[in-house]
């Protein structure tokens, strides 16, 4: 198990990083169409990128200003290892320093390659 850091990131800065974790989750191995995943709302979210001690990106997150948490997606090799819970950690800490009362996210529970 590597040891993983998460900091947060900048749509524009970061986009290219945050794109390849989600492309690769998303639209590869849940079949999510590219239109549905990249929905345009990135811009006014806050980022999260979890990444490798040589900085590969291995998950993402995003939180927007409405209190959604979304687009929450850790790469195959490197679930459950508790990167998903330190994502949500470092969103609800946001989402509280920004005085946002609540959060709240969906989930496809059950949802697997096919």
């Amino acid at each position: 198990m590597k040891r993983v850091r998460i900091r947060e990131a900048s749509w524009p800065a970061d986009r290219t990083p945050l794109e390849t974790v989600r492309r690769e989750v998303f639209v590869k191995e849940q079949n999510v169409p590219r239109s549905m995943e990249f929905d345009g709302l990135d811009s006014s979210a806050l980022h999260w990128l979890a990444l490798t001690p040589e900085g590969e990106p291995v998950g993402t997150l995003r939180l927007l200003p409405s209190g959604q948490i979304g687009r929450m997606a850790v790469l195959c090799v490197y679930r459950g290892q508790g990167i998903g819970s330190r994502l949500l950690h470092h969103a609800i800490a946001a989402a509280q320093a920004h005085g946002w009362g609540e959060v709240w996210l969906n989930a496809a529970q059950n949802r697997r390659p096919s």
